[in-house]
């Protein structure tokens, strides 16, 4: 599991937290970006996947883990894109929103969903985070859509994903119990 930060309010922190009265429910989102709250983040579900693994199908599943792997960081991407931009255009769905192979063509290829799936998070957490950005205000070119409400529809798409992948490990034989999770 990734080392925790210390949550130490520093001066500055606090200073902030004082001068944004939306500081707390910030925090709240970024956390649940960055580590899952009541479930396993990214970092710890994705971790040791066996290479040999991530095209593996087990008996009754509909997916693979790089099928899973590419849709989370498609919709995640197209989530990001979406809240920062007027001029992206979505895939399309559902088609587009899924990878053609379920298995990765090399270690690489899977490297690199994974690096853009933690760049995606950090962007959005980054945007969340900045007391200058208005949670509540809609986003210009949606339809009705609000920055909160982005933040909150990738945090539960990932989870449920998340979900997904940990029951492929566990029935591939490849999950290994950690010690009990301390509440946040």
């Amino acid at each position: 599991m990734a080392a925790k930060r210390s949550r130490k309010a520093t001066p500055a922190k606090r200073a902030r937290a004082r001068t944004d009265v939306h500081r707390a429910l910030r925090d709240h989102v970024v956390a649940l970006l960055r580590t899952g709250h009541a479930h396993l983040g990214f970092e710890d579900v994705v971790a040791d996947w066996p290479a040999a693994l991530r095209g593996a199908k087990p008996p009754g599943q509909p997916f693979t883990p790089w099928r899973i792997l590419e849709h989370i960081r498609i919709s995640q991407w197209d989530i990001v894109e979406f809240t920062k931009s007027a001029k992206h255009v979505s895939p399309e769905w559902p088609s587009g929103y899924w990878p053609d192979t379920d298995a990765p063509g090399d270690d690489a290829v899977w490297d690199r969903s994974v690096a853009h799936v933690e760049r995606d998070l950090r962007a959005m957490a980054k945007l969340v985070a900045d007391p200058k950005t208005d949670l509540f205000a809609r986003i210009p070119h949606g339809t009705g859509q609000t920055i909160l409400r982005e933040a909150l529809v990738l945090a539960d798409h990932n989870s449920y994903h998340l979900g997904q992948l940990l029951l492929l490990k566990r029935l591939l034989g490849i999950h290994r119990e950690s010690g009990p999770r301390t509440p946040s």
